[in-house]
């Protein structure tokens, strides 16, 4: 039987691969005399996907410091944000998470026993907490909540005030859930200081705060619920790991923005203190790694090849994620699954031909709108009014583009810019050159005809889907039918507006960053 840690030790395994920890003297201090009491928390919104297996591997490192571990389902908070989770799908939703989330436990050894789970609305209802929210309503200014749920809580032109209260609750969570300690992402950081600084203006005790990093998704940003290409699903397929772990941004030499490589630091390894590159005799045969630092250099030197690292990563994935897709193959659970995330994106179809058939259902999620890098740009070799351009759009080779912008966009201009692309209409020869997707520019409504390309948010990275308002859920059709008109009926309601902000139906266009915008033309269309 292996001997209980010691302080020192039980501080090394809460504080493992965390980015910051706010309290780092009282969390020492509580260690030398008594178990920690810690919180982690998840808005019942969008479904769970595998970088939900960081924050798991994380609580499997606070139970093995003896850490007293409670998980709450933020159903209620998943309502305030914005609707994210609607209130007839919330109960539903919830039960979601119930179960999915103790299945990624169990993936990876977790004893349940061990742990708490609470709904917010168990509690969050409760008179007490109820008038502990009015009264830190009387002492948080506006400016305050808003700035707190900035990374957080959907942000508005006109914020709803539900997204206001949001950072209260979560700090008056840390007081009734009688914890020590709240974990979360270092995007919850400005909730979590708002949470020290009003706390003890209630007669409340100010909690420690440990945060990890933000695991960038497939495509080289943030991994996203509402991403479809920057997140694996805990219930896709094998088929569908291998395709979404081919497109993954994993540049031979580069370790900046690897999600590839940060899933392997941030899960795989605190699970098995290993990992093995798989590969073929003639490459050198399979390599065991004990430290993630000593993988790192191999592969920032190109010892490492991108496909045998996304090959081992896909294997143990797969380990990770049987049980899971074993336990949610039953009927049961099968429903629940379609009825807490109906698909918003197509309506149901009658057979060809049948009577009463419904409408096909056009939203915008039907569109694979993404964030593209121009690599180059060069004339159309037959058209003088053409450029040929090579655009990534986070796949493993870039996309040529042909785009009718020579009278309105100098070629310097476009050259390593950000643009907004199209990216599922059918590929279309322009003069002899296929074009395998759209450039989406503003253009103005008056004579003489300006045109400017879409601008994506500062910091933006390539493959990066942007989405409408709303629409954030929906899968993209693989290929847009010609014939349908998917698009041209969207773009009938596409406008720029008065802030310069790309909107359908006065819905903005948005990436995780914010809005997309065009520098200058007002009231103008998109195409």
């Amino acid at each position: 039987m292996e001997a209980a840690p010691g302080p020192q030790e039980k501080y090394q395994l809460v504080t493992r691969n965390l980015q910051e920890v706010l309290g780092e003297e009282k969390l020492a201090s509580i260690l030398r005399e008594r178990e920690l009491r810690i919180y982690w928390g998840t808005a019942t919104t969008g479904k769970p996907h595998v970088a939900y297996f960081v924050p798991m591997s994380k609580i499997a490192d606070f139970l093995k410091a003896g850490c007293e571990v409670t998980i709450l389902f933020a159903d209620l908070h998943a309502y305030l944000d914005n609707m994210k989770a609607p209130w007839e799908l919330l109960e539903l939703r919830t039960r979601y998470y119930e179960h999915v989330i103790k299945a990624m436990l169990e993936s990876i050894g977790v004893p349940l026993e061990k742990l708490k789970f609470v709904r917010g609305t168990e509690y969050q209802l409760s008179k007490e907490y109820t008038l502990d929210v009015y009264r830190l309503s009387s002492v948080v200014t506006q400016h305050d909540a808003k700035k707190a749920g900035a990374e957080v809580v959907k942000q508005l032109e006109h914020p709803l005030l539900s997204g206001l209260l949001y950072p209260g609750l979560q700090a008056l969570d840390e007081e009734y859930l009688k914890v020590d300690a709240q974990f979360g992402g270092v995007d919850q950081r400005k909730i979590f200081t708002f949470a020290e600084k009003y706390l003890p203006s209630l007669g409340y005790a100010k909690r420690i705060h440990l945060m990890n990093p933000m695991v960038p998704g497939l495509t080289g940003g943030k991994m996203s619920s509402s991403e479809e290409e920057s997140k694996i699903d805990l219930l896709d397929r094998k088929e569908d790991v291998k395709k979404k772990l081919k497109k993954a941004f994993c540049e031979p030499g580069n370790v900046e923005n690897n999600g590839v490589l940060s899933f392997i630091k941030h899960v795989l390894f605190p699970l098995k203190s290993e990992f093995v590159i798989l590969r073929e005799e003639k490459w050198g045969g399979n390599k065991a790694y004990t430290t993630y630092e000593a993988l790192e250099k191999d592969f920032a030197e190109q010892v490492v090849h991108p496909g045998d690292l996304k090959n081992s990563v896909e294997v143990a994935l797969n380990k990770l994620l049987d049980p899971i897709r074993e336990k949610f193959n039953n009927p049961e659970l099968k429903k629940l699954s379609s009825a807490a995330y109906p698909d918003p994106s197509r309506a149901k179809h009658t057979e060809k031909g049948t009577k009463n058939s419904e409408p096909e259902n056009v939203v915008p999620s039907r569109l694979d709108i993404r964030v593209g890098k121009v690599i180059s740009v060069e004339k159309h070799p037959d058209a003088d009014s053409l450029y040929v351009e090579q655009i990534d759009v986070g796949e493993p080779e870039p996309r040529t583009v042909v785009s009718g912008l020579v009278q309105f966009v100098p070629k310097e201009q476009l050259q390593d810019r950000l643009v907004v692309l199209l990216c599922n209409l059918k590929p279309q020869k322009m003069r002899g050159v296929e074009s395998q997707g759209m450039v989406l520019c503003a253009s103005s409504v008056g004579e003489p005809r300006q045109v400017e390309p879409l601008d994506p948010p500062a910091g933006s990275c390539a493959g990066e889907r942007v989405y409408v308002e709303g629409y954030e859920g929906g899968e993209p059709d693989d290929e847009l039918k010609p014939k349908k008109k998917v698009f041209e009926k969207l773009q009938a309601d596409f406008r720029i507006s008065q802030d310069c902000v790309a909107q359908w139906k006065q819905r903005n266009f948005l990436t995780k960053l914010g809005s997309i915008s065009c520098k200058t033309l007002k009231g103008g269309s998109i195409g």
